[in-house]
């Protein structure tokens, strides 16, 4: 038995006439006729008792009216969510974010923008760091990626979207030494313990940047609240995105690095040939906004 079959029947059924029936399907009466007969055959016996002058359904006839008219709308309905899917209108989209996506604004911005035309699009959103979320693009847990450009290492399989860059800052207790300069250098953190953010314990692309050699000891984290901790506890000194100093944690304040040409870019990863639909929506979304 076949879908057509059953739509074939139902039409007779509601039209109680042949004729009619085959003019709404736009096919021939005599095709109607043998796809009728194809599904009499499948069930066993007559579905339609015909007279002269019309058609009118047998008892399993009936019975099979009611469960034709339910298998023909699940299936309508099935592929009406295939369709919304292959659209990006249906499904979800899995986002990892490192945290100064979310402070710089860029992630909140691309969600606002793609929420508001994709309303019935799941978004589940999670921190991951860098590296945790190149290998969640690459085994397919993550469809999308927020994420500072340090420590990422090799992304040349995956398409990498440029976006804001923002300078470099300190965090430290305000009882620390350093609290009360107005800015400070890479010399001034010489001997300092230090909070850094890093890939993992390997990542050395925060230490680079700063020129300092001697340490007495490097903390390394994976997430942005995580060096603030520390670093509000006075355990050592945070180097952080400057958009970090939107978040106002108790005895913990805020100093310029000076003297640096480093800063922090946030890249967006996703995965070039992309097939899922909603994923698609999404990538597409950035272009309008850049358009914007």
């Amino acid at each position: 038995m076949e879908l057509r079959h059953l739509r074939y029947f139902v039409a007779v059924a509601e039209e109680s006439h042949f004729g009619r029936a085959a003019a709404r399907l736009h096919v021939t009466q005599s095709t109607l006729s043998t796809q009728v007969k194809a599904l009499e055959r499948e069930v066993g016996g007559p579905v339609f008792a015909r007279t002269s002058r019309r058609v009118e359904l047998t008892e399993a006839g009936e019975l099979l009216l009611v469960e034709a008219r339910r298998t023909l709308a699940q299936a309508d309905r099935a592929m009406d969510v295939a369709r919304q899917s292959v659209r990006g209108e249906t499904g979800a989209v899995r986002i990892g974010f490192s945290g100064i996506a979310v402070l710089e604004g860029t992630l909140a911005t691309d969600l606002h923008r793609f929420h508001l035309t994709h309303p019935r699009v799941e978004l589940h959103v999670s921190e991951v760091p860098p590296a945790a979320q190149v290998q969640g693009l690459r085994d397919g847990t993550l469809d999308i990626g927020y994420s500072p450009d340090n420590g990422l290492g090799d992304v040349d399989d995956l398409v990498v979207r440029r976006g804001m860059r923002t300078t470099l800052s300190i965090a430290v207790r305000h009882d620390h030494p350093l609290a009360t300069a107005t800015s400070v250098g890479p010399a001034d953190l010489e001997g300092q313990n230090l909070v850094v953010y890093a890939a993992d314990e390997n990542d050395e692309s925060v230490l680079d940047h700063l020129g300092a050699e001697q340490r007495t000891r490097v903390h390394r984290v994976t997430g942005t609240l995580g060096a603030l901790v520390l670093a509000s506890a006075g355990v050592g000194v945070a180097v952080v995105p400057a958009a970090t100093e939107r978040i106002g944690l108790p005895d913990l304040v805020y100093r310029p690095l000076r003297d640096m040409a480093a800063d922090v870019e946030v890249l967006t990863l996703s995965r070039p040939d992309e097939l899922a639909g909603p994923v698609r929506a999404f990538v597409r979304s950035w272009h309008r906004g850049e358009g914007a």
